[in-house]
This record gives C-alpha cells, structure tokens and sequence, in this order.
C-alpha cells in the first residue's frame, strides 16, 4: 500500500554498486529504512544529493509493517534547500546535528512533536540568512524536551550549581564532575528557553560556547542508551572559532 509521507534524512549507506539504504525519520512510521537501487546511475531518478544530512523530503513510500526494508515510489526535496549544501559552516553544523539525532532517536517511533521541531529548525535554519553560532546549541537543548530528559530550569536563589546528571539546579557540589557553575548554567538554560529567531540576543565567547557544547554532549550521553562519542563536533568547533 502506498503513502505519503515527510521525513528527514539520518543515514545514507551502500548496499550495492549502484543501490543504497537510507534511514530516514518520518512523519507517520518514525524510523524507517529505505533501499533506493540505481541511485548512483547518471540518470537516476532518486539522486544522492536529494539524500544528504537532514535534507527534508516529501515521499510516496510502500510499507509493510513485517518488513525491515521498506522501498520508495516517489521522493521530491521539499523544502529544497537553499544555502545549507552550498556553506561550509552550515552543512559542518548539519553534519554534527545528523550524528547526534541519528544516535539519539535511531529506534524512535512515530512522534508528530519530534518530527515537526526537527524538521521547521532545519527549514528554518536553511532559510536564515545569517548563521548564528549559538543554533547547534539551542537546537540540541531544545531538542531534549522531546526525547525526555530537558533540563528543569526551576532554581532558588542558593542553588549554584546544575547537575547534567539529575538534570537540576542543586545547592551543593555534586559528588561526580557533570556540573556547570552558576555562570555556565544560566547560559544553558537561556539556550534551552530562548526563541531560535532571539537566539543572537545571547552572548557568548568562543570559549565558553566550547564549553557548554562538551557539556550538552555530556547531559546527552548521560541521558542517552549507547549514545557513544560524537566526533563531527571537533570539526565544527575550528570552523567556529
């Protein structure tokens, strides 16, 4: 049976000469896997570029619910992206964005919640014009409210300290290092609340948006099963330096 469907590109892998399977998040099936044959052939009628990191797509699929590999009757970028495959700086944070999500939500079911802030960020980021080094940071921190673990940003005037563990503020030392202090918390906490189109209104150095990146990679892989290390993030952070 045939139906229409969004989705969101995670994971594009060999199967054969000419054929790949792409794992892709979608609107009504969640995660799914897709084997598309020929799409390396000069007259494809699927592309590789239509399935790079995250592009955004509208598909007519066939699904069956007792099949691992599912198979795609059409696919059409949409929206078709504007400046993320021509920056370097855009597609390097698109790239680092692809790996958290893909170890993030790889046996993620349907979730309509999910799907659409992925994919309005991603849209929204394509179309903004100016690139503000603080996105990758609110998106990953707005992004856990949907995956289950969002900080608690509800703090008293004693509580210095957030723990990435217990996802709080607290009043004492942890006893373990995943906590940021009082200057770095409220930071975190502005990047999870604050408006992706206000985000600029956030100041940081360079330093300390290192900082807090390694420290939301931490809060991720502490709240996250087999969440493993990210690498593409090292590459992004001399390109925003």
């Amino acid at each position: 049976m045939l139906h229409k469907v969004r989705g969101i590109v995670l994971k594009t892998t060999n199967y054969s000469e000419s054929s790949v399977v792409v794992q892709v998040f979608t609107d009504k099936f969640g995660m799914q896997s897709y084997l598309v044959n020929g799409v390396k052939k000069p007259k494809a009628k699927i592309k590789m570029n239509m399935l790079q990191s995250l592009h955004l797509l509208d598909m007519v699929v066939y699904h069956k619910s007792n099949t691992s590999i599912q198979r795609i009757s059409e696919l059409r970028p949409s929206p078709v992206f504007k400046s993320i495959p021509y920056d370097v700086i855009k597609s390097s944070i698109v790239i680092f964005l692809n790996e958290v999500l893909y170890k993030s939500i790889r046996q993620q079911s349907a979730d309509d919640s999910l799907f659409d802030f992925i994919f309005n960020a991603i849209a929204w980021f394509d179309e903004n014009n100016v690139i503000d080094p603080n996105f990758h940071l609110s998106f990953l921190l707005k992004l856990s409210r949907f995956l289950g673990f969002s900080p608690n940003e509800n703090r008293r005037s004693d509580q210095i300290y957030f723990d990435l563990q217990e996802g709080k503020f607290t009043s004492r030392t942890p006893i373990h290092l995943h906590y940021l202090q009082l200057e770095d918390a409220i930071a975190f906490i502005s990047l999870f609340n604050t408006p992706l189109e206000k985000i600029f209104e956030i100041k940081l150095s360079n330093t300390q948006r290192r900082f807090l990146l390694d420290k939301i990679l931490v809060f991720y892989a502490l709240h996250t099963a087999s969440f493993g290390e990210v690498q593409s993030h090292k590459i992004l952070e001399t390109l925003l330096a």
